[in-house]
């Protein structure tokens, strides 16, 4: 193969892996807005019905989906489809679903296949958060690859902490009965937690020693720092020192 071949080549390549890019993004794009439309529809529907509540809920869910949206403009931070998507599913089945109707008592593993998903999106969250600080230039913080996959594990376990209080302060205050049955529900909710950002710690610490594993999780992580490149000064295809 000459030169001028293997350029043309890996020019076909690229422009390949952009329009695979491209066309993902439109998808993970057109089930956010799908489901926010639902969720409008829902809340018509309810309000027509006189079923005032329902109809407010799905509204603030509604408003609670914009929220990535909103973030990135106001910090000047691109979310990636596949980040806002999965946010917005996992609003819409906690809390439409959920909350609103039923699923929680009507299916018993709904509570912890949310709270799994819910570990898996603070255990990004907590990932990228400490590598944005981990590679900024301007910031003396420079962790190795297991104490940023710690505190990721960590910044999962403690909002999931956090989020046993709330529910707690709810069912005292108002009478509800977020936490089900109690200790027992807490607990496996903490549990579940801890599974969900250790899995997620796990794949971000081999995302860091190696840049080789074909996961989704460095997909994401590639998407998004090459989304954000003044996030990530000079990170962009540069391995972590593994000591």
């Amino acid at each position: 193969m000459t030169p001028s071949q293997a350029g043309t080549s890996g020019e076909d390549g690229a422009a390949t892996r952009q329009v695979t890019k491209d066309r993902r993004q439109k998808l993970h794009r057109r089930v956010t807005i799908f489901l926010q439309v639902l969720l409008v529809l829902g809340s018509v529907m309810a309000g027509l019905q006189g079923r005032w509540l329902p109809a407010l809920s799905s509204l603030a869910i509604v408003a609670v989906t914009i929220v990535p949206f909103v973030v990135g403009r106001r910090f000047h931070i691109f979310v990636p489809p596949e980040f806002e998507a999965l946010a917005v599913v996992f609003i819409y089945a906690s809390l439409l679903l959920g909350e609103v109707q039923g699923y929680y008592l009507r299916f018993w593993w709904w509570d912890a296949l949310l709270h799994a998903g819910s570990g898996f999106l603070l255990g990004i969250t907590g990932f990228l958060l400490a590598h944005v600080l981990n590679q900024h230039k301007e910031i003396e913080f420079h962790l190795k690859p297991g104490f940023v996959a710690l505190f990721a594990f960590m910044f999962a376990m403690g909002t999931g902490g956090l989020w046993e209080i709330f529910e707690f302060g709810m069912d005292q205050v108002f009478g509800l009965n977020m936490q089900k049955s109690g200790i027992v529900d807490t607990m496996w909710d903490l549990i579940v937690d801890a599974i969900g950002g250790l899995t997620i710690s796990l794949l971000g610490w081999s995302y860091l020693r190696t840049r080789g594993n074909d996961s989704f999780l460095e997909r994401w992580i590639d998407a998004f720092i090459e989304s954000n490149p003044r996030m990530f000064r000079g990170s962009v295809g540069r391995k972590v020192d593994h000591g």
